[in-house]
């Protein structure tokens, strides 16, 4: 380990990104790891209109919950680190051999500058460190619209992100297979939105994966202590 990299740990010490406790190195305390809503099997991967199929590790609630509230509005951004290594250790059970590039749902430009980071771009770079690749810029947002958190309805969300999106590099995006990332799949509309372009751009499949899922109502899929 490096000077620099001693003071930094020194001066900025790891924390888990779900209890915010105090870790020896980057990662998930074990506490949190016990206690985390995981999605298991079948029920982590949210299908939808068109083929749309998206993997999560865990349940958007509880603990997965603060954890992302942490990463997202708190301004906790090495969280991206444990955080993607959960969504692409999911995504490579789920999606093995299916995607050949990586790409990220994009903030706007304004978000950007709120924020001080894209939390998607973050997750995709922390997961394909472990696939020793880089993610690229496929996407780009033109519209600084409402926040989908704000949005219950499923019309209205699926309204919210219609053209607001747009492609950033055809060149790159025609024949490719495409692992899209987020942080989290509430009705899946923005990732469904993302996917449309990028099929329209030329990209032969895009598939889907984010650190968490809402849970959908009770009767139709969800954690079993949901």
């Amino acid at each position: 380990m490096s000077l620099l990299s001693s003071l930094l740990d020194l001066l900025f010490p790891p924390k888990c990104p779900f209890c915010g406790r105090v870790l020896d190195k980057p990662g998930i305390c074990d506490a949190c790891r016990k206690a985390l809503p995981w999605t298991e099997g079948e029920d982590a991967l949210r299908r939808g209109p068109g083929g749309f199929r998206c993997a999560a590790p865990l349940w958007y609630q509880g603990l997965a919950r603060e954890g992302l509230h942490r990463f997202k509005f708190r301004g906790m951004s090495s969280a991206a680190g444990p955080l993607g290594e959960l969504l692409a250790q999911c995504a490579a059970e789920h999606f093995s051999g299916e995607f050949d590039t990586v790409t990220w749902v994009p903030v706007s430009p304004r978000r950007l500058r709120q924020r001080g980071y894209d939390q998607a771009r973050l997750l995709a770079e922390s997961a394909c460190r472990l696939w020793d690749t880089t993610p690229v810029p496929l996407l780009c947002k033109t519209v600084h619209n409402p926040a989908q958190s704000g949005l219950r309805e499923s019309a209205a969300r699926r309204a919210n992100v219609l053209g607001v999106y747009a492609p950033a590099s055809p060149e790159q995006t025609a024949g490719k297979r495409i692992l899209l990332v987020d942080d989290i799949c509430t009705t899946g509309a923005t990732l469904m939105e993302c996917a449309r372009v990028l099929r329209e751009a030329g990209a032969e499949d895009v598939i889907c994966a984010a650190v968490a899922l809402t849970p959908l109502e009770k009767g139709t899929g969800g954690p079993k202590n949901a």
